[in-house]
């Protein structure tokens, strides 16, 4: 018989992190979003709809400055199986790819298409107001308000 003390932890002092389960279940991401870089917005692009490219989509977006993330930029999202594409080196997703642009350009067109709304609800205001009489004035107010109760 050996008399020499073998030192062992108990088996309780023993963990086992690299085995343990969530503690909380989450909805799976679908598209998973990428680790923000400053000065860049991504956004998912759709290359194909139901297996059929759409060229138009995706060469509208290039030529307004969103260009593909390549994979080896991007490791934490994770790919599952080998889907060919028409561009190799990025992160498609069924049907969707991964693009990036400069956040200057994503700017420049919220401001556009800002000036666009205010100016057709211009157009609408003034048609509406040209139908005012001052015998019986039109109600034009704007504010909105969300209540949150009982209902009724």
């Amino acid at each position: 018989m050996n008399d020499t003390k073998v030192n062992r932890l108990d088996r309780e002092l023993e963990t086992r992190d690299k085995f343990e389960r969530p503690t909380k279940w989450a909805i799976p991401d679908l598209l998973p979003d990428p680790k923000p870089e400053a000065g860049y917005a991504y956004r998912w692009i759709r290359v194909s709809t139901q297996g059929t490219a759409d060229v138009i989509n995706i060469t509208s977006k290039l030529r307004e400055g969103w260009e593909p993330v390549k994979a080896s930029d991007h490791p934490e999202v994770v790919l599952m199986g080998g889907v060919t594409s028409r561009f190799p080196d990025s992160i498609e997703i069924g049907g969707l790819v991964l693009c990036k642009t400069p956040t200057e350009f994503t700017e420049q067109r919220d401001a556009h298409y800002r000036k666009l709304a205010t100016g057709q609800m211009e157009t609408v205001d003034n048609s509406f107001m040209r139908e005012n009489d001052p015998r019986m004035p039109l109600f034009r107010e704007r504010n909105t308000k969300v209540t949150f109760g009982k209902g009724a």
